[in-house]
């Protein structure tokens, strides 16, 4: 058996891994839940789209030029709102064919190349080891056999980035374009004070700052700082009560983005009481899902809007 992922495995792994993406591929017949193509420039003809995230804001690490003896000549890191998509294509097509499709969207949409490259013209294994890849078994990369490309565009003062990596895996052709438009970190931390004006002024706040990953209702670490601002206010004013309320944007069924909305709100309030010990009886929860949007679900930044956590006082 040839080594056929981007890093050194064990013996257990090379084995297993493969196993693992085919029959992850063979169980899966659809989109994943909440997954969308990007505008203007979608996907090849009979894929499914097997991983999908997106960030308001984050960093993806690309390569512009190939690598020179093992090391990377030209490596940017870039920063601002990012959306990784991958996707399994059927047996038939070839990488290049694939990866060709690609390359002409992003031209079509206005991109530039950077850099378009093979498997060795790359730089193999070690250039694979430094690109932004997402995890089996959203995307399988083998790292004797892919293509990759690099692209730019420029609107007015607004840099984006695109990068589509193409590999193979048995008969499936599995590629996964990153988009990243480039811009500067939205402040989102709403402090106590602000919470409880906010409270005051209009009877509810939106909370920004408390993040969960794709389609999931677990907390991330980084919602800490505002859980912390949230606690400070309700142990400010011991009397006061609030509600929870989770939104989401319109991707996805109204039954399942009512039921996530409601589950991302018992994640806060259980968060409040457990680690910051506010009584849970002070604190009622809802979910609205997507039924009270503050932007347009049209647009990228409108459903970034409407993806929120709001504070409500009885």
């Amino acid at each position: 058996m040839r080594r056929i992922a981007a890093r050194p495995l064990t013996f257990a792994a090379a084995v297993v891994l493969p196993l693992l993406f085919t029959n992850f591929a063979r169980a899966q017949d659809r989109d994943v839940a909440g997954a969308r193509d990007y505008p203007g420039i979608g996907r090849f003809g009979g894929s499914i789209i097997t991983g999908y995230q997106t960030k308001d804001f984050d960093a993806v690490k690309l390569q512009t030029a190939p690598f020179k003896d093992g090391k990377a000549t030209d490596a940017r890191t870039v920063e601002g709102r990012v959306t990784r998509i991958a996707y399994r294509t059927g047996p038939g097509p070839s990488i290049l064919e694939v990866s060709r499709n690609f390359e002409n969207q992003l031209s079509k949409a206005g991109f530039e190349p950077l850099l378009a490259c093979n498997t060795d013209d790359c730089g193999g294994i070690p250039f694979t080891e430094n690109i932004d890849v997402l995890p089996i078994p959203a995307m399988w990369i083998d790292g004797f056999d892919f293509r990759y490309v690099a692209a730019h565009k420029r609107d007015g003062n607004v840099d984006t980035y695109a990068t589509v990596l193409t590999s193979k895996n048995n008969d499936a052709i599995t590629a996964q374009l990153i988009v990243a438009v480039v811009g500067a970190m939205d402040n989102k931390m709403v402090d106590a004070a602000a919470m409880a004006k906010g409270l005051g002024d209009k009877g509810h706040i939106a909370l920004y700052g408390i993040y969960f990953d794709t389609d999931k209702a677990t907390l991330k670490a980084e919602s800490a700082p505002t859980l912390g601002e949230m606690a400070k206010l309700l142990n400010s004013q011991p009397t006061l009560n609030v509600y929870i309320v989770g939104h989401t944007d319109n991707q996805g069924s109204y039954d399942h983005n009512m039921t996530l909305s409601r589950q991302r709100a018992e994640a806060v309030a259980a968060a409040l009481a457990t680690s910051y010990k506010i009584a849970r009886g002070r604190m009622k929860t809802a979910g609205l899902g997507f039924l009270a949007p503050v932007g347009s679900n049209a647009t990228e930044e409108g459903r970034a809007l409407n993806r929120r956590v709001e504070l409500v006082e009885p």
